[in-house]
C-alpha cells in the first residue's frame, strides 16, 4: 500500500481534529440544550400548576365553606375560566378518585385520559407527596398526567386536582430539531472554511520542506556542492545549516571510519558537559542584566544586590569550572567531594539564579532546622538547576508559572518537595523518563533526569515523581541527615 505524502497526512489530520472537536462539541451542546429544554418545560408547567392552585384558593377564600360535593356546582364556571386563561385543561375527581367536575369532558374519550384516579396515586397523595406526575402514551402520542391535592383553608383535602400536558413533547422535539438543524448549518460553513484553511497551512507548511527536497537531489557527495541557502533564521534554517555542515564534513570523507569505544565515551560526555554548562548560562546572563539595571537606575540597594548576585554567580561558575577542568577525563564525570553542606542554602542559591525567569512565581518553605547534609556541593547545585529548569519549560506560555518547593523532615531523612503548574508529564513517557538521552524536548541531549537520578542515589538519596495531566508535577527528593 502506498503511503500518503506529508502534505497529505497533515492536511488529514487538521481536519480528523476538526471532525472529532466538532463531534465532540456536537454532542456536548446537544444533551446540554436537551436537558435545559426539558427542565425549562418542566418549570413552566410547575409554575402554570402554582398559578391554577393560587387562582383556586383564592376562589376558595371568597366562597366560604365548601366540601366535595358543593364543588361541581361552586367551580362550575370557575373551572373552564382557569382552562382558558392557562390554555390547559383541568380536572376534579372527589377524594376516592371519581370524577367531579372537568373542563373538557370530551379528551376522556379523545385522548385517553382515565375518568377516576387509581388507588395507587390516591395512596401516594394520602402519603404526603404534593405532586405526582405520570407519563402516559396513545397512539404513540405521549403526555404527562399532574395531580395534587386541593384543600380547604383549614388545609384538609376537599378534591383531587389533575391536569394533562399533550404538548410538551412536540414542543421539546421542535425545539431540538430546530436546535439541530441551526447546529448542522454552522458546523457545514466552519468546517469548509476549516478544510480551505487546513488545505493552505499543509500547503504553506510542505512548501519549503519542498524547496529543500528539489535542492537536494541534485546533490553529488562524490563532488564539490554548493551549499543550500535559507532566507530566514527559522527551525527550517536551523536544518539547512546543519546540513551544510555535515554536507562540508561529507566532502572531507564520503567514508565514515569506524568509531572505537573510547570516542563513543568521547561524545556521551561531552553531550552531558554541554547539558550541564548550559542549564545556568541563561539565568546568570538574566542576572547580570539585572543587575546592570539596577546600576543604570541607581537603586540604593545596588551594592547588596550586588554581593547576592556576585555570591550566586560565583557559586554556579565554580560549578562550570570543576566540569572543565574534568573534561579531559573520558571515564566519568568530576568525583564527589563530600562535605557537610546546608541544604537550604544551596536550594536558595538555585531559587536566586532562576528568580529572574518571566513570569515564574517561586516560593521556598523550610519546615526543618536540620537540614546539613553530607554531599557534594557542585553535583546538589546540578540537581536543583535541572529540577527548576525542567519545571519552568513544563509550564505553558499562557498560564501563571508557580513553583514551589517544601524543605522538610521524612522518616530520619531531609526530604525536598518541588511542585510546578505545568502540563504534567505524559502517561506513555512516565517509565522512561530518567532514561539518559530520553527526552520529548526539541532541544538537549536528554541527560539531565538521568544526571539528577545518578547524583542523588551516588549520595544515598532517591528521588520519585507524581503528576497529573494539565495541573502540574510534583518531585520528591530525599536525603540522608
Amino acid at each position: 500500500m502506498k503511503r500518503l505524502n506529508l502534505k497529505t497526512r497533515i492536511y488529514l489530520s487538521i481536519i480528523a481534529m476538526i471532525l472529532v472537536s466538532f463531534f465532540a462539541t456536537g454532542i456536548f451542546a446537544y444533551t446540554n440544550f436537551k436537558s435545559r429544554n426539558e427542565a425549562y418545560h418542566s418549570s413552566r408547567l410547575e409554575r402554570k400548576e402554582k398559578a391554577i392552585q393560587a387562582s383556586m384558593d383564592y376562589f376558595l377564600k371568597q366562597q366560604g365553606e365548601v366540601n366535595t360535593d358543593s364543588i361541581p356546582i361552586i367551580f362550575s364556571d370557575k373551572i373552564c375560566e382557569l382552562a382558558d386563561v392557562h390554555n390547559l385543561d383541568l380536572n376534579l375527581y372527589d377524594l376516592s378518585g371519581k370524577l367531579l367536575i372537568s373542563s373538557n369532558p370530551n379528551i376522556f374519550t379523545e385522548k385517553g385520559i382515565p375518568q377516576k384516579v387509581s388507588t395507587s396515586i390516591l395512596q401516594k397523595l394520602t402519603d404526603g407527596d404534593v405532586r405526582i406526575v405520570l407519563e402516559k402514551g396513545k397512539d404513540n402520542d405521549e403526555f404527562y398526567l399532574a395531580y395534587w391535592h386541593f384543600s380547604d383553608l383549614e388545609g384538609r383535602p376537599l378534591a383531587v386536582t389533575n391536569i394533562p400536558y399533550f404538548d410538551i413533547q412536540n414542543e421539546n422535539r421542535q425545539e431540538i430539531e430546530n436546535f439541530l438543524i441551526d447546529l448542522i448549518l454552522i458546523y457545514v460553513g466552519l468546517f469548509i472554511a476549516a478544510s480551505i484553511l487546513a488545505l493552505l497551512l499543509s500547503n504553506y507548511i510542505t512548501q519549503s520542506l519542498q524547496r529543500i527536497g528539489d535542492k537536494m537531489k541534485g546533490v553529488d557527495l562524490g563532488k564539490t556542492n554548493t551549499p543550500l541557502e535559507w532566507e530566514t533564521n527559522d527551525e527550517i534554517g536551523s536544518l539547512v545549516t546543519e546540513y551544510n555542515r555535515m554536507l562540508k564534513e561529507a566532502e572531507k570523507s564520503a567514508i565514515a571510519t569506524a568509531r572505537s569505544e573510547r570516542e563513543s565515551a568521547w561524545r556521551e560526555m561531552a553531550k552531558q558537559v554541554a547539558h550541564e554548562i548550559k542549564n545556568p548560562l541563561t539565568p546568570m546572563k538574566l542576572r547580570i542584566q539585572y543587575l546592570q539595571r539596577a546600576m543604570d537606575d541607581k537603586d540604593p540597594d545596588w551594592e547588596d544586590k550586588f554581593k547576592n548576585t556576585a555570591v550566586s554567580l560565583i557559586n554556579q561558575i565554580d560549578t562550570l569550572t570543576n566540569i572543565a577542568n574534568e573534561f579531559s577525563n573520558f571515564a566519568q564525570m568530576p568525583k564527589a567531594k563530600e562535605q557537610n553542606i546546608e541544604l537550604s542554602a544551596v536550594i536558595e542559591d538555585a531559587i536566586q539564579i532562576f528568580s529572574l525567569e518571566s513570569d515564574v512565581e517561586m516560593t521556598f518553605t523550610t519546615q526543618t532546622e536540620h537540614t546539613n547534609i553530607t554531599a557534594d556541593k557542585d553535583q546538589i547545585l546540578r540537581v536543583f538547576n535541572n529540577l527548576l529548569k525542567n519545571a519552568i519549560q513544563a509550564i505553558p506560555v499562557d498560564r501563571k508559572g508557580e513553583i514551589s518547593i517544601y524543605l522538610k523532615e521524612y522518616n530520619g531523612m531531609v526530604k525536598v518537595e518541588i511542585q510546578d503548574n505545568g502540563s504534567g508529564v505524559p502517561e506513555e513517557i512516565q517509565e522512561n523518563i530518567f532514561i539518559p538521552n530520553f527526552t520529548t524536548k526539541s532541544k538537549g541531549m536528554g541527560l539531565g533526569l538521568a544526571m539528577v537520578k545518578n547524583i542523588i542515589e551516588n549520595h544515598g538519596g532517591e528521588i520519585w515523581f507524581k503528576t497529573k495531566k494539565d495541573e502540574g508535577t510534583t518531585f520528591y527528593l530525599t536525603f540522608k541527615v
